[in-house]
């Protein structure tokens, strides 16, 4: 039997927007466990909390049982027949998308001064970031991403390192860890990806050549942490592929993966210039479990899923990460003036708070790490530098105050980087 995990944060963020006027919308990649958190987790502390059964309207729009429901006009009279006195309702509505005109239905019971509304939802229309934008100032959005590595050691057997495996192996879809072997993880995976995830894209998006995109999502899968735009993008299909796609139509490609959670994007941002280079981009997966599915498993670097899956931790900390240039001028033996640009991993914003972070597999020897710090040296201000390595070691700092602290404590204490 699985454990449940109780996904406190994205709780806490629902429990928060209670009663706030707005519609809580909870986004995600499909099967990271919308339905679960807002069904099973949220629906169990209003009742802990005093909320009655009665005052819980909970529908399940993709069971065929409330197919009727499907109308807007059933959907909303269904509603309102239970709402019978003036104390507050909470509405739960799962797979909104599947209600015809729903964002009428949504706008609708808005006007209910005694309903606070909950909706989840996936597949063609609800996929993307759509449903955010046409309820803006009227929607608070809750983003669900797969498993933490904290919350899935949490349901694990086993040591740290044994969940690591599996972790950066099969990722952090929640029902991974209900199954008891490779074959069948595999196996969900790339069912999920070909089925769910592609299918959805294709479908929503009238792609019609499906193996372009193909294509485009297995180079993507395969250069995660590596710098590119739709122009690079576009001559490595010419140079390697010998096949013309034009940069607008890779761009078109990319925004459906993001808008489908599968990937987001890190821009490049010049530290000392403070702004913006909108030249190269770097894209990571949201779960790193269907990016080793695309490739079939063979495609296993530890450096780069290890930096992967420190992004989506930052990013499930409410952090905005940007990847950093520092750009220096020096002079070569000449004496000649040479400018040279040098990347940070991560440049990390959340409110007042920035860090900068480079992920490192290993710093063996003293040469190693003055390679990882040079370009945290070069960023001439006073918020905190940090260099995430592999290894199983105690935090600490170098003689340049920068800290090194070990993955596996970075991942499992929520506030590592205040150490």
């Amino acid at each position: 039997m699985v454990k449940v995990i109780n996904r406190d944060s994205y709780l806490n963020q629902l429990i928060a927007g209670q009663q706030n006027g707005l519609i809580k919308i909870v986004t995600g990649i499909r099967r990271c466990g919308k339905s679960f958190l807002l069904f099973e987790l949220f629906h169990r502390y209003l009742t802990d909390h005093g909320t009655d059964e009665s005052h819980i309207i909970e529908i399940a729009l993709d069971d065929i049982s409330n197919e009727q429901l499907r109308n807007p006009h059933l959907l909303l009279r269904y509603i309102k027949e239970r709402i019978i006195d003036g104390e507050l309702y909470y509405v739960l509505l799962d797979e909104i998308q599947l209600a015809d005109r729903f964002e009428e239905v949504l706008n609708s019971l808005l006007r209910i001064k005694n309903v606070d509304v909950y909706v989840t939802g996936s597949n063609s229309r609800f996929l993307s970031t759509d449903i955010v934008t046409e309820f803006r100032g009227r929607g608070d959005e809750i983003h669900l991403y797969p498993l933490s590595f904290a919350e899935f050691f949490s349901a694990c057997e086993g040591t740290k390192q044994d969940a690591w495996k599996e972790y950066y192996t099969y990722g952090g879809l929640p029902i991974i860890l209900s199954m008891d072997t490779e074959q069948k993880k595999a196996t969900y995976l790339r069912n999920l990806y070909e089925s769910v995830y592609m299918a959805d894209i294709i479908d929503r998006h009238r792609i019609a050549n499906r193996s372009e995109f193909d294509e485009l999502s297995h180079i993507m899968a395969s250069s995660i942490g590596s710098s590119c735009n739709p122009t690079k993008l576009s001559n490595t299909f010419l140079s390697v592929k010998h096949v013309t796609i034009s940069h607008k139509t890779i761009g078109n490609y990319l925004s459906y993966m993001q808008d489908a959670f599968l990937i987001e994007r890190a821009m490049r941002y010049d530290i000392k210039g403070k702004k913006y280079i909108n030249t190269l981009s770097k894209y990571y997966f949201s779960d790193i479990g269907i990016r080793n599915a695309l490739l079939d498993f063979r495609q296993q670097e530890e450096t780069h899923i290890m930096e992967n899956v420190i992004y989506n931790e930052l990013r499930m900390r409410g952090f905005l990460v940007d990847v950093g240039m520092v750009p220096i001028r020096t002079t070569d033996k000449t004496g000649r003036t040479i400018r040279k640009q040098f990347e940070v991993d991560f440049v990390v914003n959340r409110a007042s708070q920035r860090y900068y972070i480079q992920s490192a597999l290993a710093i063996p020897d003293k040469e190693k790490e003055a390679q990882e710090s040079q370009s945290l040296l070069h960023v001439n201000d006073a918020f905190k530098k940090i260099i995430i390595v592999k290894d199983d070691i105690k935090p600490w700092r170098n003689d340049k105050g920068i800290l090194i602290m070990g993955l596996i404590d970075f991942l499992l204490n929520s506030n590592s980087l205040e150490l």
